[in-house]
């Protein structure tokens, strides 16, 4: 299909979604009502952001609707207190237009996980699945160990050598570490073909850009700032050896079709063009973050489908790098076994943030179950520590993300329409609970 004619076909998924089968009209009114609401949503997050410098990860609204620099913070009760409010003014009742609906309820789950943050800043203890559910809007299944073996036995048929499995895996993986004198260059290619792929199939605004840093001594791998007009600052850790694979990873989750797409088209769709101001202020601890990082992991796929991954890369990154091409396929067929652990991870924050393991347990877990080499797996349960029950978003968000687009005619085999429905939901406010059944749904 012609760029033309996907542009198209997505314009018309994206007012299908919208519309509904009612087709209806939004109420001016309708929706003008919700800004007041909206106003102070934006200043109640700024607010917990006092108390919390992990809350607010992106904000680009109004400047004098932050706190002024020194100013006191005001008392977590009182807090509750507004976010109590604000739900009351918005009612139970969403209003009959589809888009309007979303809207009201993007702010009536986002206020209630602004007030159960602030219970936890109170110090009140949730468990991991009580925390998820009212941080995220979602609970993850529940694993067992035994739920490993199977993926583990494989990597044990699949790499070669003696030993523990996690250092033959280890030993494999070496062959495939970007030099640090190449890393730019690699990166600067996944980023360019992420970019292409994603404006072949979404309209970008034209001054749409980001400019990407190499930190250290941070718990992440990789982390998108939003800086509003169009506008991300990209960081990615150089703390560790960074594998070929997590070039174009980082490059489309972050960058295209990932954080800076969505933050880009939500600003574009929403702030810009209908004024809500909700939409300027991205609290961390909040059901949109599992949209954030699903449609993040999820639009990797997107982009670069299982089939077409393999050539891209050995042909164009695996060069740059200098490393053996001939060996590409036979790595992202290891690599899909291993994403088959994704979960052990939640089941290692789960027990440890549970107090079921030790932080020694919980590494030793990830290295066994996870297939996670032991620094990277101290790295992995500093972001438990300082992000809990989060860990959840990436896959989980990643699952019923894919679900929802497959649901609506998004599968493999339809790519126009994977893309058309991936750029629906990435344009629109709806949050887990609107994505499917696949979710334990709050009470």
């Amino acid at each position: 299909m012609s760029r033309s004619r996907a542009r198209i076909s997505l314009l018309l998924v994206w007012l299908a979604a919208l519309a509904g089968a009612a087709a209806a009209t939004e109420d001016p009114e309708v929706g003008s009502s919700m800004d007041p609401i909206a106003e102070g949503y934006v200043k109640l997050v700024l607010a917990v952001g006092q108390h919390d410098e992990d809350y607010v990860d992106a904000y680009y609204g109004p400047p004098a609707w932050r706190p002024a620099p020194g100013a006191a913070r005001r008392d977590l009760d009182a807090l509750r207190r507004e976010a109590d409010t604000l739900i009351e003014r918005l009612g139970p009742t969403p209003p009959r237009d589809e888009l309007l609906a979303l809207r009201h309820e993007y702010l009536t789950r986002q206020l209630r996980a602004v007030d159960a943050r602030l219970r936890m800043l109170q110090g009140e203890r949730l468990s991991f699945d009580e925390e998820s559910r009212a941080l995220y809007d979602a609970v993850a299944p529940t694993h067992q160990a035994s739920d490993f073996e199977e993926v583990l036995r494989q990597l044990d048929r699949r790499l070669p050598g003696d030993g523990p499995l996690i250092g033959r895996y280890e030993a494999y993986k070496r062959a495939f570490i970007i030099p640090k004198e190449k890393l730019d260059a690699v990166f600067t290619v996944a980023i360019d073909a992420c970019r292409s792929r994603t404006r072949a199939h979404i309209e970008l605004p034209a001054d749409e850009q980001f400019t990407v840093e190499y930190v250290t001594g941070e718990p992440w791998s990789g982390y998108n700032w939003y800086q509003g007009d169009n506008t991300s600052l990209i960081q990615i850790n150089a703390d560790l050896p960074i594998y070929i694979d997590r070039a174009l990873n980082l490059a489309c989750h972050e960058g295209y079709p990932g954080h800076h797409v969505y933050n880009v088209l939500l600003e574009e769709h929403f702030v810009r063009r209908r004024g809500w101001m909700e939409f300027t202020v991205y609290p961390l601890f909040s059901p949109q973050s599992l949209i954030a990082e699903g449609t993040a992991n999820f639009g990797i796929e997107v982009a670069f489908p299982a089939e077409e991954r393999p050539a891209f890369e050995r042909d164009r990154l695996f060069p740059i790098a200098g490393l053996d091409g001939a060996r590409a396929q036979e790595y992202y067929e290891i690599s899909r076994l291993v994403e088959g652990l994704s979960y052990a991870g939640n089941e290692a924050a789960r027990r440890y943030l549970g107090g079921a393991m030790t932080r020694e347990e919980a590494v030793a877990w990830l290295e066994r179950y996870a297939m996670t080499p032991h620094d990277r797996a101290e790295q992995r349960v500093r972001f438990m520590e300082r992000y809990r029950s989060y860990v959840i978003n990436y896959n989980l968000g990643e699952d019923l993300v894919r679900a929802y687009v497959e649901s609506r005619g998004g599968t493999p085999d339809q790519p126009e329409r994977r893309w058309a429905a991936f750029a629906a939901l990435i344009s629109s406010p709806r949050l887990p609970s609107g994505l499917g059944p696949l979710i334990e749904r709050p009470n």
